[in-house]
């Protein structure tokens, strides 16, 4: 029997459903106009940077930090990777770097557009927004979108402003199923109820965009690939063990390690990483964990320092009897990148991860989270991760 509540109750909700999004757009827009100021000002420094140079008949530049291992250093005490003070001087009257010169203050204009209009534009918008044939030559600004992309990340790192704060996006990468209640662009979305695709996580995740209206969930589990992801969600693993399931379709994207921080450090739930047993898996938690190379400027806003490695160890072969069909010959590629992996400061220390790198090596091969089907179907929803997540058996 399906029983009608009263109309003064359907009102009350509706009313009280209607205050909840209110409130949060108005939480979303403070948030948004404060960051957009600070952004602004930040352009703004760069561009009279430039022009006081000029004025005083001194030659124009734009200091860019180096994006490089070399300039990277590793913070003991937050469990991060930072960015160093090197630069790289970028000049208007140097032949090899004017072109990059003027492409940084071309995109950086386009930006203050972006952020004075309160719009947004993808990463392949913001290459046709800022393109065009110099007048009088037949030079077009960019040749092609691979050249304007790291132009736009040399400008991120310039500003110490992520691609999201001047207004540019990438497109959506990244799944997301669970106990928790979001609010999108004031739109209420309960993550319970995403059928077989599940929510679909946008490159931003500021809190102006989605803030966490209901969670229920007691931990975060990240996955590394959709097929595995679909095997968790179709168990329902995450109704059964009361949590959110994540995935990253393999490297994972800015917004979904900006959204993994975001959940630790807001809704303090524990992260744990279910990836593959070899060095671009390892990589991946890495990337997690401590940020990475190439966002060093922002780990402390995107990297989960507190993460947990719980995916396929090398010693699972024989501890889940595995048969051979499982194996995978390591490459040369895999060996150079292990071994390299195994060098960071990050891993140099642990004596667990120093193990598991060279038991890997040892067994000349590598596995998939995926081989766990030769046991069973539902073999890694039903058995594996729920005895890991009981043990505590993780790498850290």
């Amino acid at each position: 029997m399906i029983r009608l509540a009263p109309a003064g109750q359907n009102m009350a909700k509706k009313k009280i459903a209607k205050t909840r999004k209110t409130v949060a757009r108005s939480i979303g827009s403070a948030v948004s106009k404060k960051r957009d100021r600070e952004t602004l000002a930040k352009i703004g420094t760069m561009g009279r940077s430039v022009v006081t140079s000029s004025l005083a008949m001194r030659e124009p530049f734009v200091n860019i930090p180096m994006r490089s291992i070399s300039n990277m250093r590793f913070n003991k005490r937050r469990r991060i990777l930072e960015m160093g003070s090197n630069t790289q001087r970028r000049d208007l009257f140097n032949l090899g770097q004017s072109r990059k010169f003027m492409q940084t203050l071309l995109l950086a204009d386009g930006c203050k557009q972006l952020v004075e209009a309160e719009k947004t534009l993808s990463l392949r918008g913001m290459y046709y927004m800022s393109l065009h044939t110099i007048a009088g030559t037949k030079e077009k600004t960019f040749d092609n979108q691979n050249e304007s992309d790291p132009i736009l990340e040399d400008l991120e790192v310039a500003l110490g402003a992520l691609r999201e704060e001047l207004h540019v996006f990438a497109k959506k990468a990244g799944t997301m199923v669970g106990t928790i209640t979001i609010v999108d662009t004031g739109d209420e979305i309960d993550c319970r109820r995403m059928g077989s695709g599940g929510y679909s996580i946008p490159s931003i995740v500021e809190p102006e965009v989605i803030q966490f209206s209901k969670c229920e969930a007691d931990f975060v589990l990240h996955v590394e690939k959709n097929t595995v992801w679909s095997r968790f969600n179709e168990d329902r693993f995450w109704e059964k063990h009361n949590c959110i399931l994540t995935e990253g379709g393999g490297q994972p994207s800015r917004g979904l390690r900006r959204l993994l921080h975001r959940l630790h450090e807001e809704l303090g739930l524990p992260i744990y990483c279910l990836l593959d047993c070899d060095p671009w898996g390892h990589y991946i938690y890495s990337v997690i964990k401590q940020g990475s190379i190439a966002l060093a400027f922002e780990s402390r806003r995107m990297a989960v320092p507190e993460a947990k490695f719980i995916g396929l160890r090398a010693a699972d072969y024989e501890r889940c009897e595995l048969s051979d069909d499982v194996k995978i010959d390591l490459t040369d590629r895999d060996i150079a990148r292990a071994r390299q992996i195994a060098a960071y400061p990050w891993f140099k220390d642990r004596k667990d991860w120093q193990r598991e790198i060279k038991r890997m090596l040892a067994n000349g091969f590598k596995m998939e989270v995926e081989s766990l089907i030769t046991k069973d179907i539902s073999y890694v929803t039903d058995v594996y991760t729920p005895q890991r997540l009981q043990a505590e058996d993780f790498l850290d």
